[in-house]
């Protein structure tokens, strides 16, 4: 199984995206659907995939799940959205049928740093954790902190960092960013997505060199085995190609042997989403 474990799809003629805002984001200000990604996908040997929530929306959730069933397995796994503050948050999330397999927040958003060690978030979590689901963490170094303290207060929580927690490439900055990593790192309930570098580097001029210590730093800290590639498509098209993205992602794991490659391509994330191991066709595993 060789698995995108990053990726978002949404229809603006059904739902707005409220973050694709400014000239910069204009060209990934449309719909995208899976019938664009399925022939990159099938380019590139990738078997199945895990769709992302983009929007603070249980209808889009909703939506998610619903195109997670119509996809053949193709889409084996959604990473919804729910609000963890929400003391109905169980109800709520059985009642989200589907291959559903995580909840994220856009906790990059909030302005308070420490939002996720809130106790009532922390509560949210536990919900998450219960209904045996997995946490993405989508938050920027400025929030690495309060991650590694709400990891280390959750033991029980299956936690996900997406992009590398956003390091600071197009300025060349390597701390704090390094630090904090390999602090979550030594934590055992959390792993990492290697995705969402290229659009953290200079969109029009980056180079692998300039992305890969950074790509490094992260297999180094978790090991393979709780690295996983997502190609975050389409928002990495601001800075590259699928093949671009997918291209940099072999390099990256270019000295790793064929085991840990096959961990970071498709081992990683069956195992921490609990995706089904067969592929596409697949009876889907609950919630």
């Amino acid at each position: 199984m060789r698995i995108d474990a990053h990726h978002h799809l949404w229809d603006l003629d059904r739902r707005p995206q409220p973050w694709l805002t400014g000239p910069a984001l204009d060209p990934i200000a449309r719909t995208f659907r899976l019938d664009e990604l399925a022939p990159l996908l099938a380019e590139h040997g990738i078997d199945a995939t895990v769709v992302v929530q983009s929007s603070s929306s249980l209808p889009e959730t909703r939506e998610l799940l619903d195109i997670a069933a119509g996809s053949g397995g193709l889409v084996a796994g959604v990473v919804g959205w729910a609000d963890l503050t929400d003391p109905g948050l169980p109800e709520v999330l059985a009642s989200l049928t589907g291959p559903l397999v995580g909840i994220r927040h856009q906790v990059q958003d909030e302005p308070d740093p420490g939002w996720l060690t809130r106790p009532e978030v922390h509560a949210g979590l536990k919900a998450v954790a219960g209904a045996g689901l997995a946490y993405d963490l989508l938050v920027t170094p400025a929030q690495l902190a309060a991650a590694v303290e709400t990891v280390r207060a959750l033991p029980e929580v299956r936690f996900v960092l997406d992009h590398c927690a956003k390091p600071p490439i197009a300025a060349g900055g390597w701390q704090p960013w390094a630090g904090l990593i390999a602090e979550l790192a030594a934590l055992p309930n959390v792993g990492c997505k290697l995705s969402g570098l290229v659009t953290e580097a200079d969109w029009d001029r980056w180079r692998p060199q300039d992305v890969l210590p950074y790509a490094r730093h992260v297999l180094d800290a978790f090991g393979p085995d709780r690295v996983m590639f997502g190609s975050d498509w389409p928002v990495a098209t601001l800075a590259g190609r699928y093949a671009d993205v997918y291209a940099l992602a072999e390099q990256a794991v270019a000295s790793l042997d064929p085991a840990e490659r096959e961990a970071v391509f498709g081992g990683t994330a069956t195992r921490l989403y609990g995706l089904p191991a067969g592929g596409p066709g697949t009876p889907e595993g609950g919630s």
